[in-house]
């Protein structure tokens, strides 16, 4: 599988030849699904928190007497039924919602989203940036001319243009790229299902070294595992 590389003026530079045991591999919905939706509730921080009858300040002593006053029997003001009262079946801050998500799912599932991405032509390889010192117009000079390249949505969409993997921790490039609204920069090993998804195209660094560590990654699970 070839791949054609840019470079920061948006022209071709050459080509790559890519893994199909990352950039060739069928769609599962079902795998796809329990990857992200586990993901999701991992990063998920509960906040909301409701009180039971237990937990509310007051109602200790019995509205009224059990019989004979015609109204219904009451043991406390702090029922769920009641104005002020507690709440039935509500949210808990201490509810835990991880799961555990298996390290060859979790590799496959990012090889799917690339082999989808590749597909669509969302894929773009750029050989350099050449980020020296934090420099945002130099940053929006190369989306702008890989936009007009054949990337039109890179500069068409507000949100969520394109995610950035760098080969490494670019102190320069995140800086460069952060100020940039529809974007978001990332280190290649740090790659995931849920963010390759949630934006349109994927641009990678320098791919012969970026494509390594992300091929590296059901290789290194694999010897962890053992």
């Amino acid at each position: 599988m070839e791949a054609p590389i840019y470079n920061t003026q948006g022209k071709k530079t050459g080509t790559i030849l890519l893994p199909e045991s990352v950039f060739n591999v069928p769609w599962n919905d079902s795998l796809m699904y329990q990857v992200v939706t586990s993901m999701q509730a991992n990063a998920r921080t509960p906040v909301a928190h409701t009180k039971f009858r237990g937990d509310v300040r007051g109602g200790g002593k019995k509205p009224w007497r059990q019989k004979g006053t015609g109204r219904a029997r009451h043991g406390s003001i702090r029922s769920p039924i009641w104005r002020g009262g507690g709440v039935t079946h509500g949210p808990r801050s201490e509810k835990n919602y991880a799961r555990a998500i298996p390290r060859k799912m979790r590799a496959k599932a990012l090889f799917m989203a690339l082999s989808r991405k590749l597909r669509d032509n969302e894929v773009i390889l750029i050989d350099s940036f050449g980020f020296k010192s934090p420099k945002t117009a130099d940053a929006k000079k190369a989306l702008n001319a890989l936009s007009k390249g054949g990337f039109e949505k890179l500069s068409a969409k507000k949100k969520n243009a394109a995610l950035i993997a760098l080969p490494g921790n670019s102190d320069a490039a995140h800086k460069s790229f952060r100020n940039i609204g529809n974007v978001t920069s990332v280190e290649a090993r740090n790659l995931n299902p849920v963010s390759l998804l949630g934006n349109t195209y994927i641009i990678i660094e320098d791919p012969a070294s970026a494509i390594k560590a992300i091929e590296g990654r059901m290789r290194t699970k694999a010897k962890a595992a053992k």
